[in-house]
């Protein structure tokens, strides 16, 4: 499989501008790495204050870190289908942070830094490194790093003496911030991406400032895994940074064989609330139950029909998720604003001429118009519908989804063994979560003394009654999400008197044999991670 690595210095979310202006921006982001096909994206310089992830649209999802909104900031942007790979976030400082992403099981770091500049103080200089090389010390030798990060330094062209982490095609004299990336790449026995493509000039430059023209961004990986990178280069042309430009290089993993997890489709059961649905799936049920009214009386045969039924009359989801909805203003006007103004952007970068610059800032002015005018449309729209009951929902489905994006790990998928390493395999992880459950019940621990002397007390218990069935299904809150048996609360209410008969029935019989119906002691477990953000350890892990 394919994975794009970009490195993008300064994401140009400057502190003047307000959060919707930056929501402007990294959606404009997402549509350049959409176009582009980047999967992962480094950046850099974000002046994002906090330790949170986001939603940028198009399916790309922003993790940063920054402690204050006027200086640095790091950030690492995932394509959709690596959001749910993610295992663990380490955000170290506003210079360094990581990411642990498990694709078909290899175990890929990316890590996003952000050198001091050249005035800056050497002590300030000494805490990035010392940390960048924590985070790589960290790392187990095995797993795959992909580093992208603007070093503030030039390696410069030639690579005499330092032949094994670096190639001949870097930009001018090295300086000693560039020595510094060269130690570092030594250190760790990393190589320096971009300087081993032969490119012109122009695909070489990352930073372009009125007269100036160098090389300050770059990629490293492991020297292992330089054969799985088959091309590095610079981007030109794009208009979301001012100055810097994006670092893309297309690595190939190596990766294992394993087995695809089957798209989950749910019965749509929420079309019960309505009427004419409901009237259907009663009808086709009798007909598949021979016109009797009354349900069978074994669980596994009623169950069964049950769910069939639903999934005929109902249907079934897609299993797809939705479309994202943290920026469904982005509309074909504003697009095509944008459109325009890359497009000047890349003519002004090729002719720098006093007419190219004015109609350049002229379509920045009327991209932030359009921006501001589909937003305030949209959200007229949302308050409009506020008082409606599909308003409300919309405005509950926003929440969500905001408070989803805001998460970083997505869900439990690995976890580490008693040793620490990482299991990636479905049967290691089951095997695992056996083992420590096994382990968890069966510990001996301190118990109270039974009082002697108590008496046992023994009464015929009374046999349940419809009435009492009646009133628990008429207490029991719809829209709830089903077990493993796969039947909501709703085809019960939906079935009126004969649910209520056959559950009776059933319920009698459970009391009275001692026995339950095997579908009931199967449960599922989900594990709810404890704010840490990394990846769960079943050995130290107590509830």
């Amino acid at each position: 499989m394919h994975v794009v690595n970009g490195s993008h210095s300064q994401l140009d979310l400057e502190n003047r501008r307000s959060e919707r202006q930056q929501k402007r921006k990294g959606r404009e982001l997402a549509d350049t790495m959409e176009r582009r096909k980047v999967d992962i994206l480094c950046v850099q310089e974000t002046r994002w204050k906090g330790s949170k992830s986001r939603s940028i649209g198009a399916g790309f999802k922003l993790f940063y870190y920054g402690v204050d909104s006027k200086r640095n900031g790091v950030g690492v942007v995932l394509k959709e289908e690596f959001v749910r790979n993610v295992l663990e976030v380490k955000r170290v400082s506003d210079r360094v942070m990581s990411l642990k992403l498990e694709i078909e099981g290899v175990m890929l770091n990316v890590v996003s830094g952000y050198a001091p500049q050249v005035g800056c103080e050497l002590e300030e200089k000494e805490r990035f490194w010392s940390e960048l090389d924590e985070v790589m010390e960290s790392i187990p030798t095995g797993e795959r790093v992909v580093i992208g990060a603007d070093f503030n330094g030039h390696v410069g062209e030639g690579n005499r003496g330092d032949e094994e982490v670096m190639g001949k095609s870097g930009v001018k004299e090295r300086n000693l911030e560039g020595q510094m990336v060269v130690d570092f790449a030594k250190r760790m026995d990393m190589a320096v991406v971009n300087t081993y493509f032969q490119k012109r000039e122009e695909h070489r430059v990352t930073y372009k400032s009125g007269g100036r023209r160098t090389q300050v961004d770059y990629i490293l990986c492991r020297r292992g895994n330089l054969k799985e990178i088959s091309d590095c280069k610079v981007v030109v042309g794009e208009s979301v940074a001012r100055q810097h430009r994006m670092v893309v290089c297309r690595m190939t993993l190596m990766v294992c064989k394993m087995k695809t997890s089957k798209i989950e489709k749910k019965t749509k059961w929420w079309k019960l609330k309505k009427e004419e649905c409901c009237e259907e799936f009663r009808q086709k049920l009798r007909q598949a139950l021979g016109g009797q009214v009354v349900l069978p009386d074994d669980w596994e045969t009623t169950a069964e029909v049950i769910r069939e039924t639903g999934r005929k009359v109902l249907g079934v989801s897609s299993g797809r998720r939705k479309e994202d909805k943290e920026t469904w203003w982005w509309n074909e006007e504003v697009q095509d604003s944008v459109q325009r103004k890359r497009l000047s952007k890349k003519k002004w970068d090729m002719d720098r001429t006093e007419e190219n610059r004015q109609e350049y800032k002229e379509l920045q002015r009327r991209v932030k118009r359009e921006v501001s005018k589909a937003k305030q449309k949209a959200y007229d729209e949302l308050y409009t519908r506020l008082d409606t009951r599909e308003g409300e929902k919309d405005l509950y489905r926003l929440a969500r989804q905001r408070d989803r994006d805001g998460k970083d790990v997505q869900q439990v998928r690995v976890i580490k063994d008693r040793d620490g390493r990482v299991l990636t395999s479905e049967e290691n992880v089951q095997r695992r979560w056996k083992e420590y459950f096994e382990e968890l019940m069966n510990e001996e621990n301190e118990r109270e003394k039974r009082v002697e002397g108590v008496n046992s007390v023994e009464q015929k218990v009374d046999k349940i009654r419809k009435d009492e069935v009646r009133k628990a299904l008429k207490r029991m809150k719809s829209g709830k999400a089903v077990g493993p048996d796969d039947i909501p609360v709703e085809v019960w209410k939906c079935l009126g008197e004969a649910a209520v008969e056959f559950l009776t029935s059933l319920f009698n019989r459970v009391l009275e044999s001692e026995r339950m119906p095997e579908e009931w002691r199967r449960s599922v477990l989900v594990p709810i991670f404890k704010n840490k953000g990394d990846v769960q350890s079943c050995s130290n892990y107590r509830g």
